[in-house]
């Protein structure tokens, strides 16, 4: 069987891709054992470097700065997403004096980095007599700008979906909320549930950025315990155990997303599948008892499920 994208390889090709898949690994594997060797040499594996983080009180520490970090990140995810569906449905909308806005504020929104929204609400409105906590600044700043992006990412799937989804719900009587909120909405975003969750992990990350505004979250914890001159200054060790955390977290986001996209094919809803049932009409011969009593009735309504199929 062959393919329709590649020819399949040869036996010397075959050979070749082995040797540059043995020459990678080697390479990949001399670069790490370089690294390694580096740290080893400059003392990073050091019990001295390493002991800040024997002590029961550094983790006490380090798990206060994860709440912090999981605070702003559940409300910003979540506003986030409201944000982003609101901003979506208003670019949609067949009124310009609706959509102009709404598409301005999106694109405004989108292009002002995260880290410069923070600085303007903590420390620009108090320039202007207005005070902003630090997680509310980060808190705001991180919704403002993944709202606007998972807007566009949620305008662009709901766009994808054939003309016909939403004429048919049009031709059915719904009115242009109930085509968005039963048949366009649905399976846009189940179409761009990968999109979201990726968004929703930059978010995550970029509550870090929170540090440069004294927010005490990880990365905050992180520059702090660095700068341990007692145990040596541990600058990587506190990247490395900081770093792992949010690795963690990532990789939890990831799978709890994984686990909705199963559910949500497991579902027959969720899918828009199930059995398919049709209404078919079936010619009947006078004197048949399936008439009516009256004999007005000339063709008897069958269900079946075994696909759509109508004989008049």
């Amino acid at each position: 069987m062959t393919s329709v994208l590649y020819d399949v390889p040869g036996p010397r090709a075959i050979a070749r891709n082995r040797i540059i898949a043995v020459l990678t690994v080697a390479v990949v594997a001399a670069v790490v054992g370089f690294l390694v060797y580096r740290l080893s040499l400059s003392g990073q594996f050091s019990a001295q470097k390493w002991g800040l983080f024997t002590y029961s009180t550094i983790w006490v520490q380090i798990l206060q700065a994860l709440g912090k970090t999981l605070a702003a990140f559940a409300v910003a995810g979540v506003l986030s997403i409201v944000l982003g569906f609101v901003l979506a449905i208003g670019r949609l909308s067949d009124h310009r004096a609706v959509r102009v806005p709404f598409m301005g504020v999106t694109e405004i929104f989108r292009a002002v980095p995260v880290l410069v929204m923070m600085m303007l609400l903590y420390y620009g409105l108090p320039s202007i007599g207005v005070k902003m906590e630090p997680y509310w600044a980060v808190v705001i700043a991180l919704v403002v700008y993944n709202g606007s992006v998972l807007a566009e990412a949620l305008r662009a799937g709901i766009e994808s979906l054939p003309r016909g989804q939403k004429e048919a719900g049009y031709a059915i009587g719904l009115r242009k909320s109930g085509v968005m909120r039963l048949i366009l909405l649905p399976q846009a975003i189940r179409a761009m549930l990968p999109v979201i969750v990726a968004q929703l992990v930059v978010t995550m990350k970029d509550t870090a950025l929170g540090f440069i505004i004294t927010y005490p979250e990880l990365l905050y914890l992180a520059k702090q315990l660095s700068s341990n001159v007692e145990f040596g200054r541990p600058l990587l060790q506190s990247a490395f155990v900081i770093g792992g955390i949010y690795i963690v977290m990532c990789l939890i986001l990831s799978g709890i997303a994984k686990w909705l996209d199963i559910r949500m094919r497991k579902n027959p809803r969720a899918k828009g599948g199930g059995a398919v049932t049709t209404t078919t009409t079936v010619p009947v011969q006078p004197g048949d008892p399936r008439l009516h009593e009256q004999g007005t009735v000339t063709e008897v309504i069958a269900t079946q499920g075994d696909g759509p199929r109508a004989d008049r």
